[in-house]
């Protein structure tokens, strides 16, 4: 039975964390760097951005993890570290020195950055703020959520505790994210831990699964990133018997880690830049679970739609063709359509065509901060979710003059 806890990444045995201000970015109220550490060596798994320009730690952090295990896990916001002609270099030197801080491999690191593309980025106060973050360790998820933020607003972190083997585990996380998200495997940066035993092989199978139905269903604004990862780091310390197959015990990680990657990616796209609610689409009656996941998709990237939201209007025909150029195969005229918050629920379309409802009952509805686009497709039993948020006129401020 899934339980949600206190603690962030550190809410499962062995993990502790940390976050500081190490002079990469000017604002020194602001910490720029994070440290996620386990006791022992941890089984480990990541997935990446598959945008063809990647930032230099995740080449890195792809042969570290090659063998399926790591310790450590340090990230640096303020500089993506990518499209740098010492990138590798800069990353490869970060894991040495947080491996030497800390007595272990340097392999066993992995390593992330985030923020401005193209900028160099100097070894020099990430070195420097190395042993303060190290000193610091404890129960600071928190602080170490801190250090990997850039345009987030809120700190977006969670934990579940779950039954294996009759022990209990725990599954925590902390992300980062709410621009340039659009992602094709994950989105921006996202570190879970969890003290389940488990193999490596199959902690990559439940997180590759996962991601089909988590990370990959958010959109904020249509970029794809080129620093997006998530890793997971399994350290075996709750007791349970390996999970080395699928079965029983593997079906409850698997729940815990989708509880957790799923609290994440409603953080991720309410928060996302500007944004001022979350949209959650959800498609029932598809013909099967592609169909149903690219309807829903579709609708939360429309830039007419999601401004349409903004302005609380319920404008549902920008609904209908998102649908009709989606690439979807589907009946448009088996579609219906309606929008739900905590104030109702209103109908707007049915088998393809409008219905009359009150403007007045949908302004009310759509003006909460979180709403539902619920549509059926009338062509099986297929369902999908998919989440993203508003486009309003601060995400152009926010990217007007991001760099600068």
């Amino acid at each position: 039975m899934l339980k949600q806890i206190q603690g962030g990444v550190c809410a499962a045995k062995g993990f502790t964390a940390n976050g500081v201000h190490c002079g990469i970015r000017k604002n020194k109220t602001k910490r720029d760097l994070a440290l996620i550490y386990s006791e022992v060596p941890a089984s480990a798994a990541a997935v990446y951005t598959q945008n063809l320009v990647k930032g230099a730690p995740l080449t890195v952090t792809k042969n570290n993890i090659a063998d399926g295990k790591a310790q450590a896990v340090i990230c640096n916001s303020g500089n993506a570290n990518t499209c740098n002609a010492n990138g590798m270099e800069i990353a490869e030197q970060t894991c040495e020195l947080i491996a030497k801080e800390l007595g272990m491999k340097a392999t066993d690191v992995v390593v992330a950055s985030t923020g401005v593309i193209g900028q160099p980025l100097d070894i020099t106060p990430i070195a420097n703020g190395i042993p303060e973050l190290v000193k610091g360790l404890g129960d600071h998820s928190n602080l170490a959520c801190e250090g990997i933020m850039t345009t987030d607003t809120r700190k977006k972190e969670i934990a579940f505790e779950c039954t294996v083997d009759g022990k209990t585990c725990r599954v925590g996380g902390i992300a980062k994210g709410s621009g340039m998200i659009h992602p094709n495997m994950a989105t921006m940066l996202v570190f879970v831990t969890t003290d389940c035993a488990i193999s490596s092989e199959m902690l990559a199978k439940a997180l590759s699964a996962d991601v089909k139905d988590s990370f990959n269903m958010i959109s904020v604004d249509g970029d794809t990133s080129t620093n997006d990862m998530v890793s997971v780091l399994a350290n075996g310390m709750a007791g349970n018997k390996e999970i080395t197959s699928e079965g029983d015990d593997f079906d409850a990680f698997c729940a815990a880690l989708n509880a957790a990657t799923t609290y994440l990616c409603r953080e991720i796209a309410g928060d996302g830049e500007g944004a001022t609610k979350l949209l959650e689409c959800k498609v029932c009656g598809g013909k099967d679970e592609q169909n149903a996941k690219i309807v829903a998709k579709s609708v939360i990237c429309s830039s007419l739609f999601k401004a349409a939201m903004f302005g609380a209007d319920a404008n549902w025909g920008r609904v209908l063709c998102a649908i009709g150029y989606s690439g979807a195969d589907v009946d448009v005229n088996k579609v219906g359509v309606a929008f739900r918050s905590v104030k109702g629920t209103v109908v707007v379309c049915e088998n393809g065509a409008g219905v009359p409802f009150s403007e007045e009952k949908a302004k009310e509805i759509l003006l909460e901060k979180e709403i539902e686009v619920l549509i059926t497709l009338g062509d099986g039993e297929a369902k999908a979710t998919a989440w993203g948020c508003d486009l309003t006129y601060d995400y152009v401020k926010i990217n007007g003059d991001y760099r600068t």
